[in-house]
């Protein structure tokens, strides 16, 4: 059996079946931070990174590296809009902003997309990511890429 090697074959073939495991574990970042993507109720991607010990920046709170959360918010970015847009073109990050809300307790965090604005060459996505209550958020992201 022939096993797809790229990013682009991946992205057609999880978009066809639902299954976003194959793809996520082809990304080296997003494999090494354990990210998961899966699409939820209302038919939108809802990413998922699971606690991991690693991933803690101050062990005196415990708190998550807050690179590993803005690691993980642009690489949810760039995955929905590539999901959104229907295309296995990878969107260039020419801005990225985030606001930390509150501290990365260790446990899972969640992350949701929203496309705001995408024109013929740029798109506009904001994230949200929160832990146990999706209405505290602990960081948000606005991102511009260039399509």
């Amino acid at each position: 059996m022939d096993r797809p090697t790229d990013i682009a074959t991946l992205l057609k073939k999880a978009q066809e079946t639902g299954n976003y495991t194959p793809l996520m574990q082809a990304i080296p970042y997003a494999l090494f931070m354990g990210v998961e993507m899966n699409i939820d109720a209302g038919g939108l991607p809802l990413f998922h990174l699971p606690f991991q010990q690693k991933n803690i920046g101050n062990a005196v709170l415990p708190a998550i590296h807050g690179g590993v959360i803005g690691g993980y918010l642009e690489h949810s970015a760039i995955l929905h809009l590539m999901w959104a847009r229907e295309t296995t073109d990878l969107p260039k990050t020419v801005d990225f902003n985030i606001d930390y809300l509150r501290p990365g307790r260790p446990e899972s965090v969640y992350a949701q997309c929203h496309v705001t604005r995408q024109g013929a060459r740029v798109a506009h996505v904001q994230v949200d990511a929160w832990q146990n209550d999706r209405a505290k958020p602990i960081a948000v992201a606005r991102v511009h890429f260039l399509l």
